[in-house]
């Protein structure tokens, strides 16, 4: 089904719990401190997503029944703040606190809609932001070879400002492990910042740096390393846990790499735009130019597995849970398949293909349950997945384009915005943001604070589009950038969103702010790229 925005008033968000509203259609929020309309709450209630992950998320985030109930039989999937904390002290559930969900519901009215305040601001683009698994440290990638590392904790003080070595062009992703004692980038020479990994890599990576064997039996101790690589088949490794702030490729420290070739490359270089760690950082994932999927051994120290995954460049990889047996892929060919490495090597062929994107994949978000994934799309499009419903290969193609257009420097078609896939697999389609010029991230919301039930996105018009995942709605539509946001990362425990945009800026939202006036969207600003 397609969802579209849906318009209507906007309600002051409250700042006291005086000021709560004890009934309300969808969520706390409202005007920021500017007096722009920052969300949009539906006149009328919309079709709700008719699928498990509705139960699911309402499971994860929703209510417990005995205070939801309006009147005997009806239910209201909404309730107050004030009216949690009353069944709170009441005892209702009779436990006498809040369960997970019941913290999720509450969480989840807050959204990060105010401000923004300036977290940093650089002379060349920003493409990449990430928080750490616990939301201690903040990640930046900028054009210009330039890797930030933020202590969230002390002020957002910058910790390790990394210059990386043998790129013309920008650093390209950032991805942080759970633990995030190990920190991975990607990069291109002549394209745009592609993937930035953190990992745990106990048994390879140190002693891989030091040149020294590996001693499989004894555990290497942690420590704290950056990766990246430009356009070539090279992962560079950095310590980001060194006491010195700055790291300079190769002068102040050593910047060391893996080699992602194959011994059947002969010589061709392709370039990596995505790369992530399994969970228990053994392993990498990569996503490729040459159209392949890698995975590398950190434990051996060498290449495991390639796949010829696609027929256009793979833009975006990722595990889709914990036990890193699935991998999801989208390339430039409209696909988002699903490769299952414990039976790949005897059958040779993906575990299923989605189809229903009419353009390019630009990224891939694992809700982390192996079955669900979301999926953002040059058609102008987020797609939610379930795996169960893809099929054994592509059976149908959307058919000849009968215009001509390229995402990196032309709007999209107004004769395409009103096309769809006749084999659209996907259970619903999440449309108002922009894709174009870059390939722009979307993300789930996270788990802990809001039950993931929102998805969000950057968006090449210079917001942040947050939607309610069940019934599609535009809960907020962030406005201060002036450039392309690329990429943008919800922190996981507090409502707090910081984006990263072309115009050089990375700034953070907030319910309800720290106290600091936020930036003023009309000041004298410089020049960027």
């Amino acid at each position: 089904m397609y969802f579209t925005v849906s318009g209507g008033a906007s309600d002051e968000m409250g700042y006291a719990m005086s000021r709560l509203e004890l009934d309300s259609d969808f969520c706390d929020a409202g005007k920021n401190i500017h007096g722009s309309d920052n969300t949009e709450r539906p006149n009328k209630q919309l079709n709700h997503l008719d699928h498990e992950i509705s139960q699911l998320t309402m499971l994860r985030s929703g209510p417990r029944r005995c205070l939801s109930q309006v009147i005997p039989g009806k239910w209201d999937s909404s309730v107050s703040t004030v009216k949690m904390l009353a069944g709170r002290e009441g005892n209702y559930s009779g436990r006498g606190r809040f369960s997970s969900a019941d913290c999720c519901h509450m969480l989840s009215r807050y959204l990060p809609i105010n401000g923004p305040w300036l977290v940093d601001q650089m002379r060349s683009r920003a493409y990449v932001s990430q928080f750490s698994a616990d939301g201690s440290l903040f990640v930046a990638g900028f054009q210009g070879s330039h890797i930030r590392i933020y202590n969230v904790d002390k002020g957002w003080k910058v910790q390790k400002n990394i210059l990386a070595k043998s790129l013309r062009w920008t650093v390209t992703d950032t991805s942080l492990s759970p633990d995030q004692h190990h920190l991975c980038v990607v990069a291109l020479r002549n394209l745009e910042i592609l993937d930035l990994v953190v990992g745990n890599l106990l048994l390879a990576l140190a002693p891989l740096t030091e040149g020294c064997n590996i001693n499989k039996t004894q555990p290497v101790p942690h420590r704290i390393i950056e990766v990246y690589a430009s356009m070539s088949p090279i992962v560079h490794i950095v310590n980001i846990g060194s006491a010195a702030t700055e790291s300079l490729a190769n002068v102040t420290e050593i910047h060391d790499g893996l080699d992602f070739s194959a011994d059947d490359d002969e010589g061709y270089s392709f370039g990596i735009f995505s790369v992530k760690f399994s969970t228990d950082g053994r392993e990498l994932v990569a996503g490729s130019s040459d159209d392949s999927i890698y995975v590398y051994d950190l434990e051996a120290n060498k290449l495991s597995l390639r796949i010829l995954a696609h027929t256009s460049d793979v833009n975006t990889v990722c595990f889709a849970d914990e036990s890193g047996h699935l991998i999801y892929s989208g390339s430039d060919d409209s696909l988002c398949k699903v490769w299952d490495r414990r039976c790949f090597i005897s059958k040779g062929k993906p575990a299923g293909v989605l189809m229903g994107h009419l353009e390019g994949v630009t990224f891939i978000d694992s809700r982390g349950d192996g079955r669900h994934l979301i999926s953002n799309g040059k058609d102008q499009s987020i797609k939610l997945w379930d795996i169960r419903k893809m099929s054994s290969n592509a059976t149908c193609t959307p058919g000849f384009r009968n215009y001509e257009w390229d995402y990196r420097w032309m709007d999209y078609p107004t004769q395409a915005r009103e096309l769809k896939h006749p084999c659209d697999q996907s259970l619903s389609t999440y449309k108002g943001h922009s894709v174009l010029r870059t390939l722009i991230r979307c993300y789930f919301s996270p788990s802990y604070s809001t039950g993931q039930k929102y998805i969000y996105s950057g968006s090449s018009d210079s917001c942040i589009y947050i939607y309610d995942l069940l019934t599609g709605a535009r809960v907020a539509r962030l406005e201060y950038h002036k450039s392309v946001v690329r990429d943008c990362n919800w922190h996981p425990n507090y409502p707090i969103l910081v984006s990263s945009s072309w115009d050089g800026d990375i700034v953070k939202w907030e319910f309800p702010g720290n106290g600091e006036p936020p930036l003023i969207k009309g000041r004298v600003r410089r020049r960027y790229l």
